[in-house]
């Protein structure tokens, strides 16, 4: 695979394109010149890949990103809820938000009552997750 590349030498700009060659040494080309060029402190290239499946822990205490009006709350205490599941509606700047359960579990908390102005981070309900 071929990539090009911008590269300052001795202050002047270039775009090269760089290719590892069957033997693992590099192919630069500049300027319609093919130079090969071996690093010997480092060893082959691999590439990065992102982390797949590594889970991480949602947290269960349910907040809003900004302030509103709570205008109706679909859970109450001890319900079980599945991840996804609106628990409430929050208006904000003129237009109602359904607020979902990020896990499964049981409402442990509603700190918030219908009809209700509420600031921005403030934890509203709070989710026990079941274990699993």
């Amino acid at each position: 695979m071929t990539e090009t590349k911008k590269v300052i030498v001795d202050g002047i700009e270039l775009d090269v394109e760089v290719e590892i060659a069957d033997d693992g040494k590099w192919l630069a080309v500049v300027e319609g010149k093919t130079f090969e060029i071996e690093l010997p402190d480092s060893g082959p290239v691999v590439k990065k890949k992102r982390a797949a499946g590594g889970k991480k822990k949602k947290s269960g205490t349910v907040s809003a990103n900004i302030p509103g009006k709570i205008v109706t709350i679909e859970v109450e205490m001890g319900q079980s809820v599945e991840e996804g599941q609106v628990i409430l509606i929050l208006e904000a700047m003129k237009m109602q938000n359904e607020i979902q359960a990020p896990v499964t579990g049981t409402v442990t908390a509603v700190n918030c009552e219908e009809g209700q102005s509420i600031e921005a981070n403030v934890p509203l309900v709070v989710i026990e997750p079941v274990e699993e």
